[in-house]
């Protein structure tokens, strides 16, 4: 029904492929989704590297790569094709056409169908054994075996071989033997037959019906020796004698066995229909326990993961690779391919301390777990990433221990984060692992200083800010960072270089705001890295203009502005605009040697940053006063707080008859 290993003719081709793909990297595990809606057979072409698999529902067979995508589908008369089988140089494919009740032969090179033979009722499956094609046909009450002559120029077919199945039974054989085997699926108890063929027709050479219930798979052995059972229960997978059917082991698997495949070797991979356990399970020949196994993702909106379609197995002929088609709840069919599956896989653990003090010997343990065991003296790689080596330096190698620990010491010579990885490369039978812990390694604490902190400066001063760095390993370069309050200002880098020979940097701001600066020092391997602040004031600038007044002197020791009773001064204040921003407006009545408050009262800014205000009412009462006034920006009760605190200059007014 698939093809199980290969003959002399192709190992060549297998040994050259094996050997381009040792100098080149390990292939990943892989998955495509499939354009079917059920599963008939799944067989790998090799030598093409490409992976057939029939659609009875859709009457296809599509054709992918090994990675999963699609590359054909063939559809043409094919409804119901199930069953598959490649010839021993993998340059044909029969198909085993259920409705059509023929076996359809396509070249692989081309993917495109050359023949077809006619044979029995509703043929199901297909082997290759003892030089004939054989297959497995008829409908209920009906089921028989027939072969088909493929040294002949006709094609001789020959039907009736067994007609004791009650239908069309499923085939297998090992390429190259003599042996057929033949298994009832779906009843139960299951029903399994072998044959010797090597005269040309079936001869029966035992049957048992202790291969389990519901049937869903078998495959014969690389030697013919055996014939391994995929059946719903028991929850293992049989292996039967092919030459008289007597049990011959197991295979531990778990719930409903579903599938399963044999590699060239014999490696085996047993699936099982499993919503909640591992779906596939690798063996190496004759161990009953798994060496591997493998549990599908859930792809679709149960509660159980993706499931094994059933003869959803298939090896590549040179074992290197596993192909599994899945499908989930809704229905939707994939195709998986597992790199190297017949390895144990290798878990490895690395335990370094938390923390530790730089150019101080510390300890690293791990353990290395596989499901087979390990050769003795294994060793692992083992690199140190710090700031010294980023890009990592390899440390000694270190020798697992027979309970598979290990341990080293190392002297970290960089401080901060320091990475220990360990790694193992992995053998013909142990997958590589790697792993990984970090050591926070403690440093220094540079001295950083910054001046100015607490200083007011007036509105557009040209203010110059030094920082100041100590003693550092490698690093001296300090970066300065500005940040004016305002959201509508960020915090931006204003100068970043090396510190000079006294350890300075210095920049020049000119400060409109009231401003955060920053110095920051990255640290190094030996330093911390730090960071000091200074918050600096910035006026705002307030300018006063006064206007309708018709003289100005200087009087009492200041310049007064002068109005007649019947005028309202009018005082023009500018100062920068910013969103909400309000200027206080002090005035002051002069009394008997002291000026005394008489009000202040908030006044909004336009955008163009100007305000007026009148002084108004009956100047009457207010000849021979003397009075002043002034602008100030408060910082928070003028709208905002991105200035300090300023107060304007006095503006003194009289009032005359």
């Amino acid at each position: 029904m698939r093809m199980r290993t290969v003959t002399a003719a192709t190992t060549l081709a297998v040994l050259f492929s094996s050997a381009a793909l040792a100098a080149t990297p390990a292939y990943a595990d892989t998955s495509g989704l499939l354009p079917v809606k059920s599963l008939g057979d799944i067989v790998v072409d090799g030598s093409h590297q490409q992976v057939f698999i029939s659609d009875p529902s859709n009457g296809k067979i599509v054709v992918t790569d090994y990675s999963g995508n699609v590359l054909k589908q063939l559809t043409t008369d094919l409804s119901g094709v199930t069953g598959l089988e490649l010839s021993a140089d993998s340059g044909t494919l029969y198909a085993a056409v259920r409705d059509k009740d023929a076996i359809a032969v396509i070249d692989t090179a081309t993917d495109t169908e050359t023949t077809r033979y006619a044979v029995g009722d509703k043929p199901l499956s297909v082997a290759l054994a003892g030089g004939k094609l054989w297959f497995g046909y008829g409908g209920d009450a009906g089921g028989n075996i027939g072969s088909v002559d493929l040294t002949g120029d006709q094609h001789e077919v020959t039907l009736n071989q067994d007609s004791s199945w009650y239908s069309a039974p499923v085939l297998d054989a090992a390429p190259g033997t003599d042996t057929l085997v033949a298994g009832q699926l779906g009843l139960s108890p299951a029903t399994v037959a072998s044959y010797d063929v090597s005269s040309g027709t079936a001869a029966k050479l035992a049957s048992t019906r202790e291969a389990g219930d519901n049937l869903g798979d078998l495959q014969v052995t690389p030697d013919g020796k055996d014939v391994v059972v995929a059946s719903g229960a028991p929850y293992y997978h049989q292996v039967f004698k092919t030459s008289d059917l007597n049990e011959d082991g197991k295979y531990n698997t778990t719930a409903y066995p579903n599938s399963v495949a044999v590699a060239p070797d014999g490696t085996v991979a047993g699936g099982s229909f499993a919503w909640y356990d591992p779906d596939v399970y690798i063996f190496h020949p004759g161990s009953s326990e798994a060496v591997r196994s493998y549990d599908f993702p859930n792809t679709g909106h149960s509660s159980g993961a993706d499931t094994l379609a059933t003869g959803g197995l298939a090896w590549a002929p040179d074992e290197s690779r596993l192909f599994a088609v899945t499908v989930n709840d809704a229905d939707v069919y994939s195709l998986r391919e597992y790199d190297s599956p017949a390895k144990a896989t290798s878990t490895l653990t690395v335990n370094a301390p938390a923390t530790a003090t730089r150019a101080k010997q510390l300890t690293v343990t791990g353990k290395l777990s596989s499901t087979s065991a390990l050769p003795a003296g294994t060793q692992l790689a083992v690199t140190r990433t710090d700031l010294d080596s980023p890009n990592g330096k390899a440390l000694p190698a270190v020798t697992v221990k027979t309970d598979g620990t290990y341990s080293f010491t190392d002297t970290p010579p960089a401080g901060g984060k320091v990475t220990y990885q360990v790694t193992y490369a992995g053998d013909a039978e142990h997958t590589g692992a790697t792993a990984k812990d970090t050591v926070d390694v403690s440093r220094a604490k540079p001295t950083l200083t910054l001046d100015n902190n607490g200083k007011v400066y007036a509105y557009g001063k040209d203010v110059k800010f030094t920082a100041h760095l100590g003693t550092t390993y490698k690093n001296r370069t300090v970066e300065l960072w500005a940040d004016p309050f305002g959201s509508d200002k960020p915090n931006k880098l204003v100068k970043s270089g090396k510190v000079d020979s006294h350890g300075n940097l210095s920049v020049v701001l000119d400060l409109k705001r009231d401003t955060k600066v920053t110095a920051k020092f990255s640290g190094d391997a030996r330093w911390q890295p730090r960071s000091v602040s200074s918050s600096v004031g910035a006026k705002v600038s307030i300018s006063m203009s006064v206007s309708r007044q018709y003289k100005s002197k200087k009087a009492w020791g200041q310049t007064y502005y002068y109005f007649h009773k019947t005028k309202n001064p009018l005082f023009t204040t500018k100062m920068p605009y910013y969103t909400g921003r309000a200027q206080r407006f002090d005035f002051q009545v002069y009394y008997q040697g002291r000026w005394y408050s008489d009000t202040s009262q908030y006044f909004a800014l336009a955008t163009s940053g100007i305000s007026q205000v009148e002084f108004g009412g009956n100047h009457k009462s207010d000849v021979g006063w003397r009075f002043r006034v002034r602008s100030d920006y408060i910082n928070g009760s003028s709208g905002d707080t991105v200035n300090s605190t300023t107060y304007g200059a006095w503006k003194y007014f009289t009032f005359t008859s």
